[in-house]
This record gives structure tokens, sequence and C-alpha cells, in this order.
């Protein structure tokens, strides 16, 4: 690719970040004056608020972390600095991961219409568990970067099967560690998360379907408000739903070395890895009216700013 290319892609990679940066601090700032404000956070807030701090600081760290790996990829490969940095873009990528799980898990549970009794048990006990759940997501992420920090140490100190590797170059040692233990590492640590985000996602979109089939069968126009509003409510979970698959099958690939930092197509890829911590902010942020009115006073207060 040629260096305009290259140079025009790794702009783009940072406006994206610096939009969601922007959109998710946005939700963390209302959130937290909420909670100032109130003494406490509903269920749901508690997971935006996780969700967007943890975003915020991924895509921080995803800046630093593809900037090394490009323009000093054998220090970021074998150094202390390196190694640091990937085991902070590794917790948050988990963190994140498992924080988006949840928050479609209560979507499902607060929208989704099913008479099961498993269903409605889960919907009773959901809301109390919360903090549970988001504490249990930190202390999952921490032990999942563990073991990703003891193969980075491994594979550069060399103690890794020694008498494997005794005849293999450095590179060599990598694909073959990318292959048999961080790749099948990642697939099963996050197919979990993805799982329980594929039920619930499923579930919620066979209910929101399934009403709002019904809500068309009844209402004498298509235009109805009910049926519009669950007709948005399915293009927006099913937008999240592409957004999600894309965030779990990044680090899959980006182990596999399809896109690696001197690769040409480097750049684009880590465009359409950082789409949904970019993007699905946004949707948040047009979807809730609360943080929609705020977010319409702050562009009056700016427009007013400008005029004067």
């Amino acid at each position: 690719m040629q260096p305009a290319f290259t140079a025009l892609f790794m702009l783009l990679f940072v406006l994206l970040c610096l939009l969601g940066i922007l959109a998710n601090g946005f939700i963390v700032l209302v959130l937290s004056r909420e909670w100032r404000r109130l003494g406490r956070l509903l269920p749901s807030d508690m997971i935006l608020i996780s969700l967007g701090a943890s975003r915020f600081c991924l895509q921080w760290v995803g800046m630093v972390h593809n900037f090394y790996a490009f323009f000093h990829l054998e220090e970021f490969n074998k150094g202390l600095a390196g190694q640091l940095v990937r085991l902070q873009w590794d917790f948050l990528n988990s963190a994140t991961f498992w924080f988006g799980t949840w928050l479609s898990v209560l979507f499902c549970m607060k929208i989704a219409n099913l008479t099961h009794p498993t269903f409605l048990w889960l919907k009773w006990r959901f809301p109390g568990s919360v903090p549970w759940l988001l504490l249990g997501s930190l202390l999952t992420s921490t032990i999942v970067t563990l073991f990703f920090f003891w193969g980075d140490y491994t594979l550069n100190q060399g103690f890794f099967i020694r008498e494997v590797y005794d005849n293999m170059t450095y590179m060599e040692r990598v694909m073959s560690m990318e292959i048999h233990y961080f790749l099948p590492l990642k697939f099963v640590l996050f197919s979990i998360p993805c799982s329980v985000f594929l039920v619930s996602t499923a579930l919620l979109i066979h209910s929101l379907r399934r009403h709002a089939r019904t809500m068309r069968q009844s209402a004498h126009s298509l235009q109805d408000a009910s049926t519009q509003a669950h007709t948005r409510a399915l293009k927006s979970l099913i937008f999240f739903l592409i957004l999600y698959i894309l965030s779990f099958m990044s680090p899959i690939i980006d182990t596999v070395g399809f896109f690696s930092s001197e690769n040409d197509w480097f750049w684009p890829w880590q465009i359409v890895t950082y789409l949904c911590t970019s993007v699905h902010p946004f949707i948040h942020l047009l979807s809730s009216p609360r943080l929609r009115a705020v977010f319409r006073q702050l562009l009056l207060l700016a427009r007013g700013f400008w005029l004067v």
C-alpha cells in the first residue's frame, strides 16, 4: 500500500478512536453525575458506566498499542514496555467483552416477553446480581490477562518447551505460540461471553419480531408509533450484533497473523476492529432520552458560546 494511503487510514483510525473516546467519556460523565446526585445507580446504569469506562480506556491503550507495534515492532514484541501495553490491552478488551455481554442480557431481561419459568426466575434475580456480575467480570478479566501475560513471558524468556524451540528463530517461536497457545486460549475464553451474548440477543430479537408482527396485524397503519419503536429496536440490536461479532473475531484473526503491523492492510483492519467500541456508544446516546437531552443541552450551550 502506498504511504499516502497508509497515512490516510492511520488518520481515520485516530479520528474513529477519538470519536469513541468522546462518546464513551460523555456517557461516563453523565451517569457519574447521576450517581453523585442520586447516590445510587440503576442496574442498567451500572453496566453502561462500566462499559463506557472500559471502552474509554481501551481506545487510549489501543492507539498506543497499534502505533507502538507499527513503528517499533521488534521492541514491542520483546521489550518490557510492549508487554505492559499488551497486559493493559488484554485486561480492558476482556472486561469490555463481558460488560457488553451483561448489557445484552439486561436488555433481554427487561424487554423480552417470554413466559418460561427459568426466564422469569432469571428476570427477577438478574438486576440484584449486576454488581456481583461486574466484579466477577473484572476478576475473570484479571485471570485471563495473567494467562496471556504468562504466554508472553515464557515466549520472551525462552522457557516454554525449550528443547523444541532451540533450533527455531524468534518469529518461528512466536508463530508456534500464537497457533498452539494464544489462539485456543482466546477462542475458549472469548467464546463464553460471546455465547451468552448471542443467546440473549437471539431471544430478544425473537421476542421483538414476534411483538412487532402482532402490532402490525392489530394496528390500523404500519406507521403506528409502537410498531416503529420496535422496528428501530430490532435494527439497533442487529447492528450491535454485527459489531460485537466483529469484536469477537478480531483478536482471533490477529492471532493468526493475517493483519500484522507489517501487513499493508493493518490500519484498515484496526478501523474494523474498533468499530464497535467507537460506534456503539453513539447508538446508546441517540436511543436514550436522558443522554440525548443532555447532549442537546451541550450543543445549545456550544452554539450560544460561538454566537457570543
